[in-house]
């Protein structure tokens, strides 16, 4: 049952667990509201196939469903986060592809990072090693972005005479880098180091590899224990007013800060405050 103020109120049919969902291309795993999502084929650097693309499309998207998630953290096996598409199992195979088969490619990994930026939840990206193509747009798609000193992240389309222009990089980049530095690194295919990335702004912070993921999952469940309603709202707002003028974007704010105001959480972070105790926010 779902309460608002107090008053009992049955949960729409879509909502649904995700703590058993058994992940066929990478490994997947739910512990206190926070999803570890782990690329997992280390011998290669983590790369994508075309099934991997898919089921992080659809996965994503159900996400956006599961009442047990409220924060993911993405990562890879190993020393390297992601090497982007298989050679053999994607970048091969495209090239006997016709032009209908190529958009459909296409479009699909466009599908993946419109998915993670529709999600309610905040995606953290913890990055260590090689993050490279395809994978770089996974950090670059993700809310937050954690790396390390040894880390590369490398927009590398241009090296296999490919635009930069690949999975939405052209609008996402500028916005978190700024457009001159992300014309560079999407013209030159070149790699971004760890240190360069974080004084850039791509990365939030350096963390050592050792505690890498356990700090992202620690940042994770810090989020969980917040108003996870008023997270998801946040996360809303800050892609939807990419498209509006300040004004638009004003009024749209004060929409979603009153939903917000009829929360229980907003009500429990008051009474909390008088009474002079921390607030235990449930996410309703």
């Amino acid at each position: 049952m779902h309460y608002l103020r107090g008053e009992p109120q049955q949960l729409p049919g879509n909502r649904k667990p995700l703590a058993a969902y058994e992940a066929k291309n990478f490994l997947f795993e739910v512990k206190e509201g926070v999803a570890t999502l782990t690329l997992n084929r280390p011998e290669r650097k983590n790369p994508l196939t075309f099934e991997s693309y898919a089921e992080l499309r659809d996965l994503f998207r159900t996400l956006s469903h599961a009442d047990d998630v409220h924060a993911v953290v993405m990562t890879g096996a190993g020393d390297n986060f992601c090497s982007g598409g298989d050679v053999h199992e994607i970048i091969g195979p495209l090239t006997k592809l016709d032009m209908p088969g190529l958009l459909a490619f296409t479009r699909m990994t466009g599908d993946v990072v419109k998915a993670m930026r529709a999600c309610p939840q905040p995606v953290i990206a913890a990055v260590d090693g090689i993050c490279a193509g395809a994978g770089a747009i996974l950090a670059m798609a993700s809310d937050i972005r954690f790396g390390t000193a040894r880390s590369k992240t490398a927009f590398l389309f241009t090296r296999v005479g490919l635009a930069g222009c690949d999975m939405g990089a052209c609008a996402i980049l500028p916005r978190i880098i700024g457009h001159g530095r992300a014309s560079e690194l999407l013209y030159s295919g070149r790699s971004m180091g760890g240190e360069e990335a974080e004084r850039w702004g791509f990365f939030n912070r350096l963390i050592a590899p050792e505690t890498l993921l356990g700090e992202a999952q620690d940042f994770a469940t810090e989020l969980v224990r917040g108003p996870t309603f008023a997270h998801g709202m946040t996360k809303k707002m800050l892609h939807q007013e990419w498209n509006m003028g300040i004004d638009e974007a004003i009024d749209a704010e004060a929409q979603a800060q009153a939903v917000c105001m009829a929360t229980n959480d907003f009500h429990r972070a008051y009474h909390a405050f008088v009474g002079k105790r921390k607030p235990g926010f449930e996410g309703d």
